[in-house]
């Protein structure tokens, strides 16, 4: 079967995309990045060549900004996402040569002190 005709990739506009997929998306994308600069997709993150808390103290700071201004329209992506969110602050805790007081780690002016 020769087609030559081209084939058409499933694009959606913007526009068209409810608000809650937006900021979810863009949620997953922050929290995929930032386990990625704490070395979590390595076997060992202590070596992981990826790993660059300073680039994850961002992305988890960013991360912490988005949900909380955003809880109120998350509906059930709320809780999931909190709970990513927390998780990723309590690696970046683990994984600091000095971690970080209670209350002052990345993102915490944002959700409170993680433990």
């Amino acid at each position: 079967m020769n087609d030559a005709t081209p084939i058409e990739p499933d694009v959606r506009e913007l526009a068209d995309i409810p608000a809650v997929e937006v900021i979810s998306r863009a949620a997953v994308m922050l929290m995929s990045s930032a386990a990625e600069k704490l070395g979590l997709a390595d076997p060992d993150p202590d070596t992981s060549p990826r790993r660059d808390l300073d680039e994850a103290r961002r992305l988890i700071t960013a991360l912490a900004g988005l949900i909380t201004a955003s809880v109120e329209y998350l509906g059930p992506h709320a809780g999931p996402l909190r709970d990513g969110l927390q998780s990723l602050q309590r690696a970046f805790r683990e994984s600091s040569a000095h971690p970080d007081e209670p209350g002052t780690g990345p993102g915490e002016k944002y959700t409170g002190p993680v433990y």
